[in-house]
């Protein structure tokens, strides 16, 4: 147990490093940013899903609401740019608590298509109503800043994405681990067993999906001083499908599970732009090649590694040394 452990320290170690020097090689961060923002979204998601057992299709919905915390907080009411941060999560999670009461009712696909109506419908109040932007949304967003020293280009964004990755993910990783981490987990099980073992069922769910909810809006309010603009475009329903897909690759139910599968999936995506622009493919070669792709990766996860690419390694090397441990001692 302890190698396994030593293993995951060195991989998490080595996977930090490149993080951080990743941003110093790369000409263009657009791509590194989307990466580690998805990661930020699909680290809740997969806590939400994998732990506390509640699908959900519309985490898109808390984005949006980070993102125009951020976008309003600034060109309209003046705030600085720190507080309209700090803000942001906490809109996204006071909304996601706020909706959370009646939806979180539903349960299985009920629930899944009733937050995936939410997104919709959150789409469709800020095409609406000016106060959100309108069908043209909020541009002049300011550039972040501290302390009167406001960000200049693309790697000060880059760094203050993965500080709150790592933030998100020590505040995981404490969450599921505590007393109330072990109630939410009783969740994904059996809700009425987790009753009886004086779990509060109700306020459990609530709670965490506020916790994703924040965790999305945190991703939305990094996203809209990154860009800086808001529309109702900026948060399609395909791009919430696409943070589900990541938390099932990577591995439900585990800290760095989202990582991996942010990584992964984006990565793939990359890809298939580039193929997609091709010369003599047509328009809709891009979103045909994406459908597929995810259709195809979801079954070959769900085929070969139900589990999620983590679990699933870490499975599989915990055996290894277990039958080298067998061998030697034979």
């Amino acid at each position: 147990m302890s190698r396994l452990l030593n293993w995951k320290t060195l991989l998490v170690v080595a996977g930090s490093v490149a993080a951080c020097v990743a941003p110093l090689v790369m000409a263009d961060l657009t791509f590194f940013m989307r990466t580690v923002l998805a990661a930020i979204v699909v680290t809740g998601l997969s806590m939400l899903m994998g732990y506390a057992g509640q699908a959900s299709l519309g985490q898109g919905a808390f984005v949006a609401a980070g993102a125009l915390t951020v976008a309003i907080g600034t060109t309209r009411l003046e705030l600085p740019p720190l507080v309209a941060l700090l803000l942001a999560p906490l809109v996204a999670a006071a909304f996601a608590a706020l909706v959370g009461i009646p939806i979180l009712r539903l349960q299985g696909h009920y629930l899944a298509f009733g937050t995936l109506a939410l997104l919709l419908m959150v789409q469709a109040a800020m095409s609406a109503l000016d106060v959100l932007g309108g069908a043209f949304g909020i541009s002049g967003i300011p550039a972040f800043g501290v302390a009167g020293t406001a960000f200049s280009g693309q790697l000060p964004y880059a760094y203050l994405a993965l500080v709150c990755l790592g933030l998100v993910l020590t505040l995981t990783h404490r969450v599921v681990h505590s007393r109330f981490g072990r109630g939410v987990r009783a969740l994904a099980g059996s809700e009425t067993a987790a009753e009886s073992a004086g779990v509060p069922v109700g306020r459990s769910k609530v709670a965490v999906f506020a916790l994703s909810g924040a965790y999305a809006g945190l991703a939305g309010a990094l996203s809209a001083f990154f860009t800086p603009y808001v529309s109702p475009d900026s948060f399609p329903a395909v791009e919430s499908f696409t943070y589900v897909i990541m938390a099932v690759v990577g591995g439900l139910g585990t800290v760095w599970g989202g990582v991996i599968g942010a990584v992964v999936i984006s990565v793939l995506l990359q890809v298939l732009n580039s193929v997609s622009s091709q010369p003599g493919l047509p328009p809709t070669a891009g979103p045909i090649l994406q459908y597929a792709t995810y259709g195809a990766v979801l079954i070959a996860t769900l085929l070969f590694l139900p589990r999620g690419i983590l679990p699933s390694a870490s499975a599989a090397l915990g055996a290894g040394r277990r039958r080298l441990g067998a061998g030697a001692g034979g």
